[in-house]
């Protein structure tokens, strides 16, 4: 049998290298030694080649850099705003060759939708019936209100919903969907999330009734207070009690109990610009405690004033490996 070995991840510093070429390419000044550095830089080892592949894709599917970069890069490298960039342009070459596909999906969503966060971004909104929701970070949604319903649409991201009684002569339900499906408030509070395909749901008061996106066979499912369930377009997830942190981000707080590091730093990634890197090495190391996420410099800080590892940044700061101590 035919097996095949994945390659190991490119390093900050090769990605780098190779997201400075690509600006330096981009002004259009470089002498003819400059040139010919750049040509025996592509060839001087195999990662430098893989990450020129990268940089080279990711020139095919933009037809140049993306605007905001482009105008940093006629901006000399000492200049901060060019460093930031850098570093940005980095991480897309990191991400390919999905993250371009994700990227943009990921602008069109925020920049289309009726309400929107950003990284590290929380916003409190009151709806026309008085209902209030509340966006995590990087969320998109559209609300919808006419004479049939009230409907909030998640396009990406996370909400807690706190449904209000509908004041119209013919009540009408309140309706948050997905891709995945279509959840109707039974005068309740609740938070939603999509994560991978999936619908996470987690009630707090009242119940929810969620009817799945391609599956009208399977009957309408009611989650009461204190469960979670998960769901596909086609299959309900286990039911499970609630998590007793699950809306904690409301408070700006991620919290830990006993939760191992490699999914901590999952979860803190949501909240923090660049890549977080868990090392394997610790990736079990067991940690407690309440984290803020509108500081993740701070919540790093933190675990290496607590636990036994070392925060590394590279790309100025947009990429931070964490390893042991």
């Amino acid at each position: 049998m035919l097996s095949l070995r994945k390659e190991p991840p490119l390093t900050p510093e090769v990605l780098e290298e190779a997201a400075e070429w690509l600006m330096r390419l981009s002004e259009n000044d470089l002498s003819d030694s400059e040139r010919a550095e750049w040509e025996r830089w592509k060839v001087s080892s195999p990662e430098r080649d893989r990450a020129w592949a990268r940089a080279q894709l990711l020139q095919s599917k933009l037809g140049g850099l993306p605007p905001s970069l482009a105008m940093s890069a006629l901006d000399r490298p000492s200049n901060p705003q060019r460093r930031a960039a850098l570093g940005k342009l980095a991480l897309l070459l990191a991400a390919m060759p999905v993250g371009w596909g994700s990227w943009k999906l990921a602008h069109t969503q925020q920049w289309t939708a009726d309400y929107r966060t950003r990284v590290g971004e929380r916003r409190e909104l009151t709806l026309a019936d008085g209902s209030r929701i509340t966006l995590n970070t990087e969320t998109a949604i559209d609300v919808l209100f006419d004479s049939q319903q009230r409907r909030v649409h998640l396009r990406e991201g996370e909400i807690l919903v706190q449904t209000a009684p509908d004041t119209a002569a013919l009540p009408r339900p309140f309706l948050v969907s997905t891709r995945q499906g279509r959840m109707q408030a039974l005068g309740t509070r609740f938070t939603v999330r999509e994560v991978s395909s999936r619908t996470h749901l987690a009630v707090l008061d009242g119940a929810v009734k969620v009817m799945l996106a391609e599956n009208s066979q399977t009957a309408p499912l009611i989650i009461n207070a204190g469960q979670r369930t998960d769901f596909s377009a086609l299959h309900f997830g286990s039911l499970n009690p609630i998590d007793r942190n699950a809306s904690a981000w409301i408070q700006g707080m991620l919290m830990a109990d006993n939760m191992r590091l490699a999914d901590f730093v999952a979860e803190l990634a949501r909240y923090r610009r660049g890549f977080v890197r868990c090392d394997p090495a610790i990736a079990n190391l067991r940690i407690s405690g309440a984290f803020p996420i509108a500081d993740t410099q701070r919540t790093l800080n933190m675990l290496v004033q607590t636990y036994p590892v070392i925060a590394t940044g590279h790309l100025s700061g947009y990429w931070v490996t964490l390893a042991p101590a």
